[in-house]
C-alpha cells in the first residue's frame, strides 16, 4: 500500500481530525496535546486546543495518508517551547543536556493498520521535515541543516 507524508497544517487538519475521532480521541482523548503546555489545565477542550495550535503554526506532525488520503498514523515533533512536557522529567532534568532544537515526542498508527510500517514512515516523514540532508559524508553519515519543510 502506498503513503504519502504531509505535514499537519491546515491543509491536513480534516484528515488527522478523523483520525483522531476514528481512534477515540487518542489516548483517552488526548488529541496528541499531552507534551504542548496546556496540557493539565482544567476545563481546556483538547481539540479545539490542538486545532487552535495547527492553525497558528504552534504544532508540527507529520502525518501518513494511504492512497484514498485518509490519515493512518503521524509523528509529532516540536521546538522545546512547542513541546515542554516531557515523561521522565526529574531524571531528565537531574542533569539535564543542553535542550534539543527538536524533539519527537508522539507517533501514533490507527489500530487496524499497525505492523505495515506507517510508524517507520512517520519518523522518517519528520526526519525529512526536520533536516535537510546538504552532503553525505559516509554511508549512513549526512551533515545537515534544520528546517521545517510545510509542504
Amino acid at each position: 500500500m502506498a503513503h504519502t507524508v504531509r505535514h499537519l497544517n491546515t491543509s491536513t487538519w480534516d484528515a488527522f481530525a478523523e483520525l483522531v475521532k476514528r481512534n477515540n480521541g487518542i489516548f483517552g482523548g488526548c488529541w496528541c496535546i499531552g507534551y504542548h503546555p496546556e496540557c493539565g489545565r482544567p476545563g481546556i477542550d483538547h481539540r479545539v486546543v490542538k486545532e487552535q495550535r495547527v492553525r497558528t503554526d504552534q504544532a508540527q506532525a507529520a502525518l501518513v495518508l494511504d492512497e484514498d488520503g485518509t490519515a493512518q498514523g503521524w509523528c509529532q515533533y516540536g521546538s522545546c517551547d512547542e513541546l515542554p512536557n516531557i515523561k521522565h522529567r526529574r531524571a531528565y532534568d537531574k542533569y539535564a543536556p543542553p535542550l534539543p532544537d527538536w524533539r519527537i515526542t508522539c507517533i501514533y498508527v490507527d489500530r487496524r493498520h499497525r505492523g505495515q510500517g506507517i510508524a517507520h514512515t512517520a519518523l522518517e516523514g519528520a526526519l525529512d521535515q526536520i533536516v535537510t540532508r546538504v552532503r553525505q559524508v559516509g554511508k549512513h553519515a549526512w551533515i545537515v541543516s534544520r528546517h521545517v519543510d510545510p509542504a
